[in-house]
């Protein structure tokens, strides 16, 4: 009998650990989806400035004009820091 509680411990133990596993992936699923300050989706990848500003990959295209001089770094519309686009 000893030997099956042991046996029942260590399944425990190991489906507790997948459990967490399974949780921490959800919510790392969940911190990605950014909601978009522009048109207001929801998208899975989204440009961050530092104030909490995002914006989505299609409407930092559109708005790349007034956003960027040089390609490289983009100033945030909400309280003009510089940010990177991570291209250097």
């Amino acid at each position: 009998m000893p030997e099956n509680a042991d046996h029942m411990a260590t399944g425990k133990a190991a489906k507790t650990a997948a459990d967490s596993a399974k949780a921490r992936r959800e919510k790392r699923k969940r911190k990605r989806v950014k909601t978009c300050h522009c048109c207001g989706t929801d998208a899975m990848f989204c440009w961050q400035c530092r104030c909490g500003f995002a914006i989505c990959q299609d409407c930092m295209y559109d708005n790349q004009w007034g956003m960027t001089c040089n390609g490289i770094t983009w100033y945030c519309p909400d309280c003009g820091d510089s940010n990177g686009y991570g291209n250097q």
